[in-house]
């Protein structure tokens, strides 16, 4: 037997701000660490720039 108004579920609402919150924490967190000197580069950042300047120096031995 199932109820649809069933009382150990929050509202959806109540949810959603609880997501919002929590994601706005994880925001500030972030930016005190970045404040700190905490910063690091993400790696896919990182993984562009190699792509990048092997492929720049490629481009400079097959083209020249």
């Amino acid at each position: 037997m199932t109820t649809s108004g069933s009382s150990d579920r929050p509202e959806r609402g109540t949810e959603r701000q609880n997501w919002v919150e929590r994601r706005r924490e994880k925001i500030r967190a972030e930016i005190d660490r970045n404040r700190r000197g905490e910063y690091t580069v993400p790696t896919w950042v990182l993984a562009l720039a190699l792509v990048l300047i092997v492929g720049g120096w490629l481009a400079l031995i097959f083209l020249a």
